[in-house]
């Protein structure tokens, strides 16, 4: 009889300890969401960058991940899990910068594959990225520090601005303008920080 009770109360243990697990539902992160940061090219230190607007080009209603922000230092660039490409427009509000031809435009392409976390997160997907093209208005160079974007939160994106003043960069050109309209196209999506592989 003892055997009996003592069974029956270990299947009740277990069965609240399994329930009670089951009702605290997915804690997980359920988003891979690649998170840039933004750093000045002259020394390689963290920026945040003033009067800036972001959002994909071609996104439904336009619509945009920063609206004229102000002190931005880092972005969240979600990709499209129905598609291998995504693209991101960079605008500059100031005055003397908000010419639309002024816009950078970031490319990336990818793969992206479906993994299962749990019963009570399902599942979700991961990227990897295989291509990186960009416009060089502002943007001196991207680096890709991890090539493949899963839900664990990391910055995995380095996008290096020109920060030098107009004066000191007279006649030079990486000034705003002149020839910097050109795209520059890195394969393979793992450059570490400072290094490029232009395929062009």
């Amino acid at each position: 009889m003892g055997k009996i009770l003592t069974y029956i109360l270990t299947v009740t243990i277990l069965t609240a300890t399994i329930s009670s697990c089951n009702t605290t539902g997915c804690t997980e992160n359920q988003n891979s969401l690649p998170l840039a940061g933004f750093y000045s090219m002259e020394d390689g230190n963290s920026i945040a960058i003033d009067s800036i607007s972001i959002g994909g080009v071609n996104a439904p209603d336009d619509s945009l991940l920063v609206n004229n922000g102000n002190d931005v230092s880092r972005v969240y660039l979600p990709f499209r899990s129905n598609s291998q490409s995504s693209s991101f427009f960079i605008h500059y509000n100031q005055k003397e910068l908000s010419a639309p031809e002024l816009n950078d435009t970031v490319t990336f392409d990818y793969t992206s594959f479906p993994v299962f976390v749990s019963e009570e997160c399902g599942a979700m997907y991961h990227y990897t990225i295989t291509r990186l093209a960009y416009t060089h208005h502002l943007v001196d160079s991207i680096a890709i520090t991890d090539s493949v974007v899963t839900n664990i939160e990391k910055e995995r994106i380095k996008i290096f601005f020109r920060t030098v003043s107009s004066d000191e960069t007279d006649g030079e050109s990486n000034s705003p303008e002149g020839d910097n309209n050109d795209t520059e196209d890195n394969s393979e999506g793992n450059n570490q920080q400072g290094e490029t592989e232009t395929t062009e």
